[in-house]
């Protein structure tokens, strides 16, 4: 057997365990006897992390579902954010720093809490910018993604599709029906 090439195999083998140990991932197939397991989604879904670890994005995860609860909301969507807050992180020191600093603040244990005491631990970092830079992450990848989009009953942007005034502009069912005298002119057809 040639030795360069399992010499070289090892090598590229070490490397692949230490990127595999390096890279968290968070799912959404959690084991069944794990605490986690009430935050299980209703399918599969995988984030790939690659500054927190597991257990910070699931914290994470349990802060951004309590700042936008949506009960029947899949995780998958709230996992959008983890990702986008992640990415951010990837990209920079600073953010990196904010993000681990913020994390500490959340304390051992902010996942397991009941929703009611992750709302008072919030409220004591609220006014603080982890907080408020995770409040406005959530605001800006939540509700625009096609996961929270079908679950609110909306059908997407509609410039690429000819606007909505002729397609679907009315048909949300949460909203009471607008009387046809009150609807405004119909365009010819």
């Amino acid at each position: 057997m040639n030795t360069r090439a399992t010499h070289s195999s090892s090598l590229q083998s070490a490397e692949r365990r230490s990127f595999v140990r390096g890279v968290g991932v968070l799912t959404g197939v959690i084991a069944l006897g794990s605490p986690l397991a009430a935050l299980l989604p209703g399918r599969a879904w995988a984030v790939e992390l690659r500054v927190l670890s597991s257990a910070e994005a699931a914290a994470l995860l349990a802060m951004i579902r309590t700042i936008a609860p949506h009960d029947t909301l899949d995780d998958a969507a709230y996992a959008l954010v983890v990702n986008a807050v992640d990415g951010d992180a990837a990209g920079s020191m600073q953010a990196r720093t904010d993000l681990k600093a913020g994390m500490v603040s959340l304390g051992d244990g902010f996942v397991l809490m009941p929703e009611d005491k992750r709302v008072e631990h919030l409220r004591f970092i609220e006014s603080g910018t982890f907080f408020q830079s995770v409040r406005m992450k959530t605001l800006l990848v939540l509700y625009n993604n096609p996961i929270a989009w079908a679950h609110f009953g909306f059908q997407g942007e509609s410039f690429s599709k000819g606007g909505y005034l002729l397609r679907g502009f009315n048909d949300l069912k949460w909203l009471p029906e607008v009387p046809l005298a009150d609807s405004g002119p119909m365009p010819a057809s």
